[in-house]
């Protein structure tokens, strides 16, 4: 599928993260510290040259200004050799107030 598609899907804009951020995440057999290339309020892409298979369910943590986020999350999409999307399937309040805060400072 090409990126234009992807991004007529998306139900929420993505902002690109060029120094990365780093998110820890466990799912599967893996436990790893990644970089997040993209960022919303839906979900992030994380660079890993193998990710784990579409359907896994991840649980995920990253710093942002104000605290920490904690998320559950569902491998929605692979490119190999690059990374992962991931779709948020819970967020406490508290974690997604911080994430809405950050995306709004991105946004300005």
């Amino acid at each position: 599928m090409t990126e234009g598609v992807h991004r007529q899907k998306r139900q929420y804009p993505r902002i690109s993260l060029p120094k990365g951020m780093r998110v820890a995440w466990h799912g599967g057999d893996l436990q790893l510290f990644s970089r997040v290339r993209t960022l919303g309020r839906g979900g992030l892409f994380i660079s890993i040259p193998n990710p784990p298979p579409v359907g896994t369910k991840l649980r995920l943590s990253f710093e942002v200004p104000g605290g920490n986020v904690q998320a559950e999350g569902i491998v929605r999409n692979i490119v190999h050799g690059e990374g992962m999307g991931v779709e948020f399937t819970k967020l406490r309040l508290k974690d997604r107030l911080l994430l809405e805060m950050l995306l709004k400072r991105l946004l300005r």
